[in-house]
């Protein structure tokens, strides 16, 4: 397993991810200010955007990436999530805000592409301990993502995101300089990057009863996790007058909360309850969680 590229595809997505993790906490006080002013609604398509925008085309760039080589993939989404970051800084109106979230989303099927890469350079022996960098750096990303954003904020509302903007700019010169291409003529890709034969199997898999349940499960709790981060950072400012300084710190709270169960605990859990009790006993707090919070009071958050 060659370290130095994967080392540069841990980076790339951990840098992705904490420029996702800046938004969450700084983009809905951004957006409402007296600069855009947009509505609760249109914050939460402002999200939805980005997402949108990222389901449509992580298949188109996964075919690239599939024929011309994953560095070149890779290159274009950084500079394609460095030049949305910079809008968003930079923007005087709503409808650049929306520019620059949705040019991050059509740039951002980088995670699909460096899966591929870590595939194209390891073996089926050690292939699972690469996949698992992707899991660190999600977790690690999103732990920082929040915290650097709130911190960041204190010297302007815009300057996380041209913070992150440059960030992703440094990360794409990095690997145009360190990463090497794995796809060519005389070594095609080992596996697709694209989606199409992924949307199949999803379909297949919704077709089996129990996996199906599991991935319906799984899909609704995404969705519900959705709405709470486009929403929570703005509930937290009128029920508690937290602004998005303190709104960084309590989502890098629950990220760290989350590697803790997720790196250490979850394993020792699944031995001892088994993954349907889990399931299971994990939904129904996330449930209540979510259920409990219209009914935070200032002090309660004191």
């Amino acid at each position: 397993m060659k370290r130095s590229p994967l080392l540069v595809i841990f980076i790339t997505v951990f840098i992705d991810l904490v420029g996702f993790g800046i938004v969450i906490p700084v983009l809905p006080f951004y957006a409402q200010g007296t600069k855009f002013g947009a509505t609760p609604r249109e914050v939460g398509l402002l999200f939805a955007s980005y997402s949108v925008m990222q389901l449509i085309f992580a298949p188109v760039l996964g075919r690239l990436s599939d024929k011309y080589g994953r560095r070149p993939v890779l290159l274009i989404s950084l500079i394609g999530t460095s030049l949305g970051f910079l809008i968003l800084g930079f923007a005087t109106t709503l409808w650049m805000l929306f520019l620059g979230r949705i040019i991050d989303g059509i740039s951002g099927g980088n995670i699909s592409t460096a899966q591929a890469y870590i595939a194209d350079v390891t073996t089926k022996e050690n292939r699972a301990k690469g996949m698992g960098l992707i899991g660190a750096a999600f977790g690690l990303g999103f732990v920082f993502g929040p915290a650097i954003g709130g911190v960041l904020s204190r010297w302007g509302i815009n300057v996380p995101f041209l913070f992150a903007g440059t960030l992703a700019f440094a990360n794409a010169i990095l690997l145009y300089f360190v990463l090497p291409e794995t796809v060519t003529q005389d070594h095609p890709a080992r596996i697709s990057a694209a989606s199409g034969r992924g949307w199949r199997q999803l379909i297949e898999s919704l077709k089996r009863p129990r996996l199906g349940f599991v991935l319906t499960i799984y899909f609704l709790s995404i969705v519900a996790f959705s709405i709470m981060t486009a929403v929570f950072s703005l509930f937290m400012m009128f029920r508690l007058g937290y602004d998005a300084f303190h709104n960084g710190w309590v989502f890098a709270y629950v990220g760290v909360i989350s590697a803790i169960i997720q790196g250490g605990l979850i394993g020792k859990l699944v031995k001892r309850f088994g993954e349907p009790t889990l399931v299971i006993i994990g939904s129904l707090l996330f449930s209540a969680s979510l259920f409990a919070t219209p009914f935070i009071g200032p002090a309660v958050g004191c």
